[in-house]
């Protein structure tokens, strides 16, 4: 898939072969100079191509050349399989074209830097300019009427029925992007790599399905707890973890809010925390947060900026260095 793949899945396992894709990106001048040029790759599916959404039935007639990518990682992906948008969301602020860190596919030309996507208020006018043949809104709130402004200007693809509060998971992220490029196989290959790569770090540490597992951040005056169906604690469980069953949840989204008083019903065998807006080092020096029977124990871990964001993120090459990062501080938090 790139060579970010190769790398990073290798050190991940310390003891695997190198995962290796092929992809390619390349595009054409782009239509009145806005954003990138016109996004090609060498589709292997046959058109016209239907993708369910929340929202129906999509179908894409013939193969997109101009695309805008809103939804949470939705560009990365879109590059992963070859293909360049002329438009793109940053939600996560990497500045320049909105490219993650750990991506190493670029764009030939730089795409248009949209504001909203998969977040309220986004610009029609903006997006409409560009153009686009298809948008693409896939990890999002996918409301309908930000789909209704969209769909009026191209084929959207929100979320799947029952994922529409930014809870799609990965490798359903990926197919329905890949459908929607007309590259389903090269789709099934990332994902197959990317499971391949957490499987053998589950099958290294079968130890750690008799474990249980949180993922919380602080942020403003409160605390977040995060359930599967959010990468962060899909990650854990997908690694053999089980979430723990004593934090309430709160129906139709993938975090339940806490107080100070009642953080410790997020406690665990192992606890990951992610600062927002603190550093590392605050959120280690709360009183809450250093009263957890983990963080006691010495089960408890603190991301930094970069492994909060990969973690947030989601996306095959994020999930494959977050892996890499993470495989050894939990170790070291359950040995």
């Amino acid at each position: 898939m790139r060579r970010s793949l190769l790398r990073i899945g290798a050190a991940t396992t310390a003891l695997a072969t190198g995962i290796a894709l092929a992809a390619c990106t390349s595009d054409d001048e782009g239509a009145d100079g806005n954003g990138s040029g016109d996004a090609t790759s060498t589709a292997t599916d046959s058109f016209p191509v239907s993708v369910p959404t929340t929202f129906g039935d999509i179908e894409i007639p013939e193969q997109p050349t101009r695309i805008v990518a809103l939804g949470w990682g939705d560009a990365d992906i879109a590059l992963n399989l070859g293909v360049q948008p002329v438009g793109a969301s940053d939600f996560l602020e990497f500045g320049g074209d909105g490219v993650s860190p750990w991506n190493e596919e670029t764009y030939d030309e730089s795409p248009e830097i949209l504001s909203g996507g998969g977040n309220q208020d986004v610009d029609v006018e903006k997006i409409a300019a560009l153009d686009p043949d298809l948008i693409l809104n896939v990890k999002s709130a996918s409301d309908q009427e930000t789909y209704d402004q969209l769909s009026a200007i191209a084929p959207t693809i929100s979320a799947p029925k029952g994922d529409e509060g930014y809870t799609v998971t990965r490798d359903t992220q990926v197919d329905m992007i890949a459908t929607a490029l007309g590259e389903s196989a090269k789709g099934d290959e990332i994902n197959q790599e990317v499971d391949d790569a957490i499987a053998r770090v589950r099958d290294d540490h079968p130890e750690w399905a008799e474990k249980t597992a949180s993922v919380v951040s602080k942020y403003g005056e409160g605390w977040a707890a995060y359930f599967e169906g959010d990468g962060r604690m899909d990650l854990l469980t997908s690694l053999g973890f089980t979430e723990t069953g004593n934090v309430e949840k709160t129906p139709d989204t993938f975090f339940t809010q806490l107080s100070d008083e009642n953080l410790d019903t997020a406690d665990a065998d192992v606890v990951v925390g992610f600062p927002i807006g603190i550093t590392r080092e605050e959120l280690e020096n709360l009183g809450p947060w250093k009263s957890l029977g983990a963080v006691k124990e010495g089960h408890a871990i603190v991301a930094d900026d970069d492994l909060s964001q990969a973690f947030s993120l989601g996306s095959p090459d994020s999930v494959l260095w977050a892996l890499e990062q993470m495989t050894p501080k939990l170790e070291d938090a359950t040995s």
